[in-house]
């Protein structure tokens, strides 16, 4: 099983749905806080159409993304910060229901974690895919 994660950030919408197709990817899990984007394409309901009209599913997990303050770390450069802030916000009960949501749909169909930063190892997403690999053996492919 694979799990496979992208950044939007300095990259076109098309772009970014061609990495998805290429890889083979059947939904994306959109795992920011806001689903809304400066940047032209990846507001959730530009994004879910562009999507879908690719043949691709999309699902907003909001529980899973990063609260404020863990995206003012990141923003400063503070990964293990924003890490350790996540790792606390993940202990609250709708965090935990959106990752079964999460585990279950990947457990599915080829699943991509979506968010802003191009570097996965400065994003949460990486969070999220490090744990699907060590508590259900996923393959992590960062697009």
């Amino acid at each position: 099983m694979k799990v496979f994660t992208v950044g939007y950030e300095g990259e076109p919408q098309a772009a970014v749905i061609d990495k998805l197709k290429a890889a083979g990817v059947e939904v994306v899990a959109d795992v920011r806080a806001v689903a809304s984007s400066r940047r032209a394409g990846f507001s959730k309901t530009i994004l879910g159409n562009s999507l879908k009209d690719a043949g691709i599913d999309y699902v907003h997990l909001r529980p899973l993304g990063t609260p404020k303050a863990g995206r003012d770390a990141a923003r400063k450069g503070h990964i293990s910060e924003m890490r350790e802030i996540f790792a606390e916000h993940m202990q609250e009960p709708p965090s935990q229901l959106a990752f079964e949501e999460l585990r279950e749909l990947a457990g599915k169909k080829k699943t991509a974690l979506l968010c802003f930063e191009a570097d996965h190892a400065g994003c949460h997403r990486s969070a999220l895919a490090e744990r699907l690999k060590a508590e259900d053996g996923f393959e992590v492919v960062n697009l």
